[in-house]
């Protein structure tokens, strides 16, 4: 299995991966890779690590204008495909379909071959997580118990490129704390291999979770002014965490009223302005906690509690074991 990324004329050759079938490593179960890159249109790098079924890859580049590649690939894939910054549009030559992501959006795509362009918009940095599946891992995780999930199992079994969720979604903070797990991971070898499936399993959960239960419809309804005013809520309460702001406020801030803020926040997101701030409070204290470096009274008030025992409280509601006992893990 063979993957290319040339400049748009073709005339250089950025990066060429080979894998062996199925991904399959070595005899420690599990194959890492790291590219450093430096071209005319920015410098980053390149991870990625592999194993039987599975492959991961992260890029992390600082982008100096608006950049176009040609891509080849003939690999047969399930993608769990994640950009957590920056804008790309991808194209299929062969097929004239194509996929656009924005900054934190996420959704799950099944190609068998490509051979096509990509583009990324001059943003100062882009950052992609895809984890590309083999069909036969993904349909075992699979339910059966939606419209859409039966949809793409077709198009699976006819081998026609297709998009699970017809909106990407929202990168939730669930998700983004297990994408640090897994870059993050100082485990190796046949260890290594056993947390990281895990936690893809459990990054792939909460996808079909979350697209399980987005209602298209009502999504379909929203004008796009008040979809952009409910990322730009998100953007507020992400710079105001240990200092949240009111609801009414929130929605002055954005340019919009309360009423609309509560129903779109939840049509957008999945969850309610209190509960995307709770989610993501509770993930960066569960971070810090496993961190070392802090105690639980210097946690609680990072994140805004004034009241270390108030802190506890909700963290055990929230995870089901309280700071101290996850700190002596």
């Amino acid at each position: 299995m063979k993957t290319r990324l040339h400049s748009s004329d073709l005339q250089e050759l950025l990066v060429e991966s080979v894998y062996p079938a199925n991904f399959i490593a070595d005899n420690s179960g599990i194959e890492e890779r790291k590219y450093q890159t430096e071209t005319i249109f920015g410098t980053g790098c390149y991870r990625e690590l592999f194993f039987e079924g599975v492959h991961i890859g992260f890029g992390d580049i600082a982008l100096n204008k608006p950049t176009r590649l040609f891509v080849e690939s003939d690999m047969e894939t399930v993608e769990m495909h994640f950009t957590l910054c920056g804008d790309s549009f991808t194209k299929n030559n062969d097929t004239g379909t194509s996929f656009e992501f924005g900054c934190n959006q996420h959704n799950v795509f099944y190609i068998n071959g490509f051979k096509g362009i990509s583009e990324w918009s001059s943003h100062s940095k882009m950052q992609v997580f895809e984890v590309n599946l083999m069909p036969s891992f993904f349909e075992k995780y699979l339910p059966h118990n939606t419209k859409a999930f039966e949809d793409f199992r077709r198009q699976l079994y006819e081998s026609r490129q297709s998009i699970l969720c017809k909106h990407n979604l929202q990168i939730t903070p669930q998700m983004l704390f297990i994408i640090k797990e897994i870059l993050e991971s100082q485990r190796h070898d046949a260890f290594k291999r056993m947390f990281v499936e895990a936690k893809v399993i459990e990054l792939l959960m909460l996808q079909l979770e979350q697209i399980s239960e987005h209602h298209c419809d009502t999504f379909c309804s929203l004008k796009k002014a008040d979809i952009e005013k409910m990322y730009k809520a998100k953007e507020v309460i992400l710079n105001n965490l240990s200092t949240p702001c009111s609801l009414i406020n929130i929605a002055q801030q954005v340019g919009t009223n309360e009423f609309t803020l509560k129903k779109g926040f939840k049509e957008v997101f999945g969850t309610t302005v209190f509960g995307f701030w709770n989610d993501v409070k509770m993930q960066e204290a569960k971070r810090l906690l496993l961190d070392h470096s802090m105690s639980v009274s210097e946690v609680s008030e990072q994140i805004g509690y004034k009241n270390p025992q108030h802190f506890s409280t909700a963290f055990k509601k929230y995870f089901g074991t309280s700071p101290s006992q996850l700190k002596t893990y």
